[in-house]
């Protein structure tokens, strides 16, 4: 239902998913009303580590969290599946593994390992033609075609936007099902990419606050031709700064009634993640 749904959202229009990084996240933005919803690899690492996105999550982390987010919401799940966490072999791994735990999409990138995010300076890429057998063996793996495998290429930065642009185009003839290059620079770059690609196959556009690449609304990227736009690593953000405030004030004024209008109380809690519901359903088994 989830692979389904995520398929006939693109094919009906744009999609927004916000980031998430644990059932919580999802749930919360289900309850938003998000159709989708991204699995960021960067916010896993920045809440699950504590630690910067440089290749450090492996492929079992993600897998678990992938499978308690989609164990929580209907909503279909974008996942970000690094570099496959290896060669093609692994990547058919990782395909196989995070198609049964819940993924509709499955981003795969063309970075070497260790990668590191996509917004950071020094990275390299593989040689393209690796990077097709990769994505050959990632559609080979998969056991549903509803299953969509999402291409992206880093190669802006280190090849340059006419090099990126091919290299998508290879990995599209190569069974991609929708297609992200990276941190473009410029809205010239973006409309570019847009041009060549944009009437032919889903288009990702990846929004990080104060990155390489211009923030604009969903509204506008749908204009110019991206039919999925995500902002990956703002929930993970927006958390950091609210507990920066929260943890602050708690260790300055020794209670947290400074900022009772400003969080849920014990039974807001529960209303969200629908404790009286599961107590009502555990009644039903009582003797």
């Amino acid at each position: 239902m989830q692979k389904q749904n995520l398929k006939m959202q693109l094919d009906a229009g744009a999609v927004l998913a916000p980031g998430v990084y644990d059932a919580l996240s999802a749930l919360v933005a289900e309850q938003a009303g998000f159709g989708a919803l991204y699995l960021s690899g960067a916010s896993i690492a920045y809440t699950r580590l504590g630690r910067s996105d440089i290749g450090l999550t492996t492929y079992t982390e993600v897998e678990d969290t992938l499978a308690r987010i989609a164990e929580r919401v209907s909503a279909p799940i974008i996942v970000d599946a690094d570099t496959g966490f290896g060669n093609a072999l692994n990547t058919q791994r990782t395909v196989r593994g995070f198609e049964r735990a819940g993924a509709a999409m499955i981003q795969l990138e063309d970075q070497t390992f260790p990668k590191r995010c996509g917004h950071l300076d020094g990275k390299t890429v593989i040689p393209a033609p690796e990077m097709r057998g990769k994505l050959r063996a990632a559609v080979d793996a998969r056991t549903h075609a509803s299953t969509l495998i999402l291409a992206r290429t880093d190669a802006v930065a280190v090849e340059g936007l006419e090099a990126a642009l091919d290299r998508a185009e290879s990995y599209l003839e190569a069974g991609a099902d929708a297609l992200f290059i990276e941190a473009l620079r410029t809205p010239e770059q973006m409309r570019a990419a847009c041009a060549r690609f944009a009437a032919r196959v889903p288009l990702l556009a990846n929004m990080v606050e104060g990155g390489k690449t211009p923030v604009q609304s969903a509204d506008e990227l749908t204009a110019l031709g991206f039919r999925i736009v995500v902002f990956p690593g703002g929930t993970a953000r927006a958390v950091a700064h609210t507990l920066q405030g929260y943890y602050g004030s708690l260790r300055q004024q020794g209670t947290t009634a400074p900022w009772k209008e400003k969080m849920l109380d014990f039974d807001g809690l529960n209303a969200v993640i629908g404790t009286p519901e599961l107590l009502a359903r555990g009644r039903q088994y009582e003797g």
